[in-house]
């Protein structure tokens, strides 16, 4: 490793997990100082593990494990102690791309192609790429003590280390494409984390590697639908609607497209807490045992004005509730919460004429179902 790569992978490794380690020690609240003595190490120590220049990922399980049962006794939010597990995950994948060399294109031992990531994980890993917090961390309380001086209040990485993560990325979403099948996991995880570069290449970039797939008039599920879900859904930071229309239009045009992506939706949002190793479960029948009243809770969230994604949002809702019957009867405060946004968003203008009339359905559906 040379001199900068060891710099970056420095300035990248632990970094998510510490900062998060550091919101879970403020919120107790403790000083760096008190949890140092509290269990028994040099106040830079803690200082290290929050920086990321000790990580956390390095520490011993045991040592870990009892760290966390010491931070729990003293009153961390139980929440976030569980999220130091997504945190490492996110560290995972940074500190691979910042520790890779230029040379090698072994994508087999690549963390995105080991296993298919939550919208929780991904949303770590974003964080250090700006400074987004995940919707799991809350912000830090008013009371949390402070050390002198200025602290950063995310973990984003500098400009040189997050040029040398999407680069990364890039090349690896490249190295995957070429390797067709077996490269389809990594080449959709790296080139939607890719669509929060914001060099002015990254859309152009973005709609070439969804050219090298084009779907072409395929209808339903096939060994690309989730590829071309996730390019269709990053075009939308960029103002780019029509290939999220058209995988509304193809990819969710029969059955078995419509069950992928609720399975999807399961998963992502983290009610399907099965591990999955690539992304043939939303096709897998069997796949769907998650709650269908938990799942439409999430997916209400999501129908609001202004979203990048909410033709897709109405589109999930709407199968939501024609597949699984009775769903708007179980929870009437539910009923009330969409009847307010289906009534929002139908008086906006910012929607396509598809998510007009499926809303106009929903809002139908929800007046019969307060009879």
């Amino acid at each position: 490793m040379t001199r900068s790569q060891r710099s970056l992978h420095r300035a990248g490794e632990g970094v998510v997990t510490g900062h998060l380690f550091k919101i879970i020690r403020e919120g107790i609240p403790l000083t760096q100082r008190a949890l140092a003595e509290h269990f028994g190490v040099d106040t830079s120590t803690v200082q290290a593990w929050e920086s990321g220049r000790r990580p956390l990922t390095a520490v011993a399980s045991a040592q870990f494990f009892q760290l966390r049962r010491h931070l729990l006794r003293h009153g961390a939010d139980p929440a976030l102690l569980l999220q130091l597990d997504v945190a490492m995950e996110a560290d995972s994948v940074i500190s691979h791309a910042l520790d890779q060399g230029p040379a090698g294109d072994d994508f087999h031992t690549h963390p995105l192609s080991g296993w298919v990531f939550t919208r929780a994980s991904t949303h770590m890993i974003a964080w250090a790429l700006n400074g987004a917090r995940p919707a799991a961390v809350p912000a830090p309380p008013s009371h949390a003590p402070r050390r002198r001086g200025p602290t950063p209040d995310s973990p984003i990485l500098g400009v040189t280390e997050r040029t040398h993560l999407f680069d990364h990325l890039r090349r690896f979403a490249e190295i995957a494409d070429r390797a067709g099948d077996e490269g389809a996991l990594l080449r959709r995880q790296a080139l939607y984390l890719c669509s929060y570069d914001t060099r002015p290449d990254t859309q152009e970039w973005i709609g070439h590697m969804q050219n090298n797939r084009a779907r072409t008039g395929r209808v339903g599920w096939t060994p690309q639908w989730a590829d071309e879900r996730s390019v269709a859904t990053s075009l939308t930071r960029y103002g780019d609607m029509e290939p999220l229309h058209d995988f509304i239009q193809y990819g969710l045009a029969e059955d078995s497209g419509e069950s992928a992506n609720l399975n999807y939706w399961a998963y992502w949002l983290g009610l399907d807490r099965i591990p999955r190793v690539d992304d043939r479960f939303m096709a897998d029948p069997a796949t769907g045992q998650w709650d269908a009243l938990a799942l439409l809770r999430s997916l209400a969230d999501r129908l609001a004005p202004g979203l990048g994604c909410v033709d897709l949002n109405v589109h999930s809702v709407w199968a939501l509730i024609a597949s699984r019957h009775g769903v708007l009867a179980a929870d009437p405060e539910l009923n009330r919460d969409l009847s307010e946004r289906v009534a929002g968003l139908l008086d906006t203008d910012g929607i396509s004429s598809r998510s007009r009339r499926e809303l106009e359905s929903v809002h139908y559906g929800l007046r019969l179902s307060r009879q």
